[in-house]
């Protein structure tokens, strides 16, 4: 075990050492057989949203292709360093779009104001952005997709300007915050009880959120598959977007925008504020995600009113499926872009 720990500190410092030796830069865009793909866009730059400059990463076979934007999760966790993993396929048949919000991955250094951690500049930041990609790109719409804390956002978004949209995918949908907890303490709670895990009940009645996430990465309510956020940590290293300071601000922004965010959008949770959308929605949903446990999820379809609404379930993911299981991921998306 000793060994195998040395190798694993030599592998990120190796990793490490080229992210600070190389020039961060987007790679090409290439076919299957590793050809550049000529008029292919592969674009990382900072680009400026409600005063403040942020970065987005746009990369696509061609620039006519539809525009798919990404908002991540989190709050202050961005999925751009993870989008060589699953989002290549994508680039075939969308135009995809990363977006490190304020605060966020690469957006965070330096941090931007306190007073701009809300929900209401969040929003006017994505507009303004999806109105930059219409007039770069062209097209009257784009497909917005949101994860978890995006996920939050994007249906508030599509509430207010189904005009701008195809359709809207929400992936580990955020449906009611204080029902997800209830829901997940109690699903965590009956999964200690039936491993026999008396350390794992104890610290559960005794700290309670505060070692939540601990248990639904051990459980398997937040990765099916694994036990910790080290997946996450290792892909990071090898994205090519990123330098080892950005990397390891995805912590930083993380603590600051929750710590910072401010609620000012809504009253209430989406399950009672949005009842009613104007554009197609497809829930992406993990049958192991416990972070926003799908029972909700479920029950939110049910009561949405929508032109189409579909569930799409991945079986092998919890809250990540565009992670866990990243070829059903894209084979889901191609059936949305088929479908308008």
């Amino acid at each position: 075990m000793r060994k195998l720990a040395i190798a694993v500190v030599i592998v990120f410092a190796a990793v490490a050492l080229g992210a600070y030796c190389n020039r961060v830069r987007t790679p090409p865009v290439v076919d299957r057989n590793g050809d550049a793909v000529e008029g292919s866009v592969a674009s990382l730059e900072e680009v400026r949203l409600g005063g403040w400059d942020q970065y987005i990463l746009v990369r696509g076979h061609s620039p006519s292709n539809p525009i798919l934007l990404f908002l991540h999760g989190g709050s202050g966790m961005p999925m751009m360093y993870l989008a060589h993993v699953f989002g290549r396929e994508l680039e075939r048949d969308f135009l995809v779009v990363h977006w490190d919000q304020r605060g966020a991955g690469k957006s965070y250094d330096p941090p931007p104001p306190i007073e701009t951690m809300n929900v209401e500049q969040f929003l006017s930041d994505a507009h303004e952005l999806v109105l930059l990609l219409r007039q770069r790109y062209g097209g009257e719409k784009i497909y917005l997709a949101g994860h978890s804390w995006g996920s939050y956002l994007g249906m508030i978004f599509a509430s207010r300007y189904p005009d701008l949209l195809h359709a809207y995918i929400g992936i580990g949908q955020v449906v009611d915050e204080e029902r997800a907890a209830v829901l997940a303490d109690a699903w965590l709670t009956e999964q200690a009880r039936q491993r026999g895990d008396e350390d794992a009940l104890r610290e559960l009645q005794e700290l309670g959120a505060a070692v939540r996430e601990k248990y639904l990465f051990k459980f398997g309510g937040e990765l099916y598959l694994h036990t910790s956020w080290m997946p996450f940590l290792i892909t990071g290293l090898f994205s090519p977007e990123y330098s080892l300071r950005d990397a390891m601000n995805v912590g930083k922004g993380s603590s600051f925008s929750s710590r910072h965010m401010e609620l000012n959008a809504l009253s209430g949770p989406l399950i009672d504020e949005i009842a009613q959308i104007e554009v197609p929605v497809y829930f992406f949903t993990g049958r192991h995600d416990y972070v926003t446990p799908f029972e909700l999820i479920e029950v939110y379809n049910e009561r949405l009113q929508a032109p189409a609404k579909r569930i799409v379930w991945f079986d092998e993911s919890a809250h990540f499926p565009f992670f866990e299981e990243p070829g059903r991921f894209a084979d889901e998306m191609k059936r949305v872009l088929a479908g308008h």
